[in-house]
């Protein structure tokens, strides 16, 4: 097991900062970009935080695919449908944008979705969900991915990405509920910590060029075949399969981002071109949104209140266990593999950045 040292927030939102502004971002989608790999770290999203610099950017960056001075453009604009061009950057600020965009359409006209392109890895799904519910609006995210790696329900070899969903509503006097999942078992940053870790996979997560269970997590982190939700056909593989699917048609075809295994960068270093969904709804336009938010307090003080198997272990709702996180981890701070920590510090080295942790 690999050790590990807490780092403050402040530390770790400034090695966020100083990389990638010495990589050429500018602000605002500087502060934005940190705000949302932090939001992710905070609440124990481990794999969607400041440890994507290390897993994924750096190799990104270094192969020339990422704009980190992208110009962001709608390309179709209607009163409560739009679609933003990414700009072939990092996908965290143009996703911000996209959900403010539709919060913004939403307030006029109740419903509304937007889409985005040319864009690449966004980070958590859940913030930008979040950010509807606090607005206290319901908020769907998805993405799509560069990359295949979950395997279908029968198959050996990748055809989706881990294809997340996040879905968030506002409550009154609990937190807002917010649902943030792959439709993979796993996500692939769960095997890049696992093989930092030394950690072995638990069978059912990823499997071999033949499609049986592979519990090395650096074979595992190498090959990128992962499970679709459910692990087996048996255990409902099938419905992970049939909801990568659907998040596949939401995020890439309809906002015309690629789909991997049909339309891959054409050369090395061409844009990933990954697509995104977001959408907002009012439920005050149904109802009452009062009565909205205190049945949705009731339904979940009647899920915390179910007799648990073990009494130390209490039924929880989506986004309790990161609540938590959150509130810990603000006050004393983020634990970081002191791998990852090397890592970051050579990163950081040949980029002339400050090394803050």
């Amino acid at each position: 097991m690999a050790e590990t040292k807490t780092v403050t927030v402040a530390a770790v939102d400034a090695q966020i900062k100083a990389i990638l502004g010495a990589w050429g971002m500018a602000e605002p989608a500087l502060s934005i970009t940190a705000r949302v790999m932090l939001w992710a770290d905070l609440r124990g999203i481990d794999s969607h935080g400041i440890s994507m610099i290390a897993a994924s950017y750096r190799r990104m960056r270094d192969a020339g695919i990422l704009n980190f001075a992208p110009k962001i453009e709608a390309v179709v604009d209607l009163p409560s449908i739009a679609t933003l061009d990414g700009g072939g950057g990092l996908g965290h600020y143009p996703s911000v944008r996209a959900m403010e965009l539709a919060i913004g359409k939403c307030r006029k006209t109740a419903l509304a979705a937007v889409t985005v392109r040319n864009s690449n890895h966004y980070g958590a799904a859940g913030y930008y969900a979040a950010m509807a519910a606090e607005a206290g609006l319901i908020g769907i995210s998805m993405t799509g991915v560069h990359v295949a790696a979950t395997v279908p329900t029968f198959g050996a070899e990748p055809r989706f990405g881990t294809n997340p969903i996040a879905f968030a509503a506002p409550a009154g006097r609990n937190p807002p509920f917010v649902l943030d999942m792959a439709t993979s078992t796993v996500a692939v940053g769960k095997l890049v910590l696992a093989a930092r870790a030394g950690k072995t996979l638990p069978v059912g997560w990823s499997v071999d060029e033949q499609g049986q269970p592979l519990t090395d997590p650096k074979r595992a982190r190498e090959l990128r075949r992962m499970t679709p939700l459910g692990a087996t056909r048996d255990l409902g593989s099938h419905k992970g399969y049939g909801l990568a699917m659907m998040v596949e048609i939401l995020c890439s075809t309809l906002s015309g981002a690629i789909y991997a295994p049909t339309r891959p960068p054409s050369k090395p270093g061409d844009p990933y071109n990954v697509g995104h969904f977001f959408l907002a709804l009012d439920p005050g336009a149904f109802r009452d949104k009062a009565d909205f938010n205190d049945d949705l307090d009731a339904m979940i003080d009647c899920l915390h209140a179910t007799k648990p198997v073990d009494p130390a272990q209490p039924v929880l709702v989506a986004g309790d266990p990161e609540t938590a996180m959150e509130i810990k981890r603000t006050a004393e701070g983020i634990p970081l593999s002191s791998v990852l920590v090397d890592e970051l510090r050579d990163i950081a080295r040949a980029a002339n950045a400050e090394f803050t942790l």
